[in-house]
């Protein structure tokens, strides 16, 4: 199936700040792309249908995941909010023709845009490949006091009462989540389970996540492009 429709207004250039860092490593890791969660054949197909940058994105990123898989937690948090909130912002209504689409992390890789739910997917399912346990991360759902709307960052906890960092393709800077006096969380899930934000003390375990359909989507679209993300 097609990956995505891409307007001609994102399917361009990836920021050529980024690029010229790492276009170099292009040409070598397509020798052994296989190794990593897209198979050249899947390259092919995308660098077909959406151009060479789509391409030169998906490399970059496989490379981005391969290079910090042993770096430390915060070092994996930094380089991967960098990564996406260099990608445009795009209303899911003119991306997809959809009021609410939640995109795999190859979908917004190849159209190079996304809106708050496909940040926080494509960090969180990129830094479960580099090794961050599903335990230590949620997708958070808040109300953006400024924007006055619904809105979606990645949390992590660094153990299980720690406050969490968040991340956030509002703002560049990962901050503790005491500092972003601007959200007010709603409610949080990861790979399994789903929690109901609390005003005081721990968020309230409601169930599992499986609960939420658009999650069990994007889930279903993964498995379709037969990449290897745990959840």
């Amino acid at each position: 199936m097609p990956l995505l429709r891409t307007p001609s207004g994102l399917r361009q250039r990836f920021p050529l700040v980024l690029i010229a860092g790492l276009i170099n490593l292009v040409s070598s890791q397509l020798a052994f792309a296989d190794k990593f969660p897209v198979s050249n054949r899947l390259l092919n197909k995308i660098e077909q249908e959406h151009g060479g940058y789509a391409r030169e994105r998906i490399v970059i990123w496989e490379q981005l995941i391969s290079s910090n898989k042993n770096a430390d937690n915060l070092k994996k948090l930094s380089v991967v909010n960098n990564f996406f909130n260099k990608m445009n912002f795009a209303n899911d209504i003119d991306l997809w023709g959809k009021e609410d689409y939640w995109a795999t992390p190859l979908q917004m890789l190849t159209s190079n845009g996304g809106d708050c739910e496909d940040y926080s997917i494509a960090k969180y399912f990129t830094l479960r490949k580099m090794g961050i346990p599903a335990a230590h991360m949620r997708l958070t759902y808040v109300k953006a006091l400024k924007l006055n709307q619904a809105h979606m960052v990645l949390t992590y906890y660094s153990a299980p009462d720690a406050e969490p960092l968040v991340l956030d393709n509002l703002v560049n800077d990962i901050q503790i989540a005491s500092n972003r006096k601007d959200l007010v969380r709603v409610y949080s899930f990861n790979g399994t389970d789903l929690w109901l934000a609390k005003e005081r003390g721990g968020d309230k375990h409601i169930g599992r996540s499986g609960r939420l359909s658009r999650w069990q989507e994007v889930i279903a679209r993964i498995n379709d492009e037969k990449i290897s993300l745990p959840r």
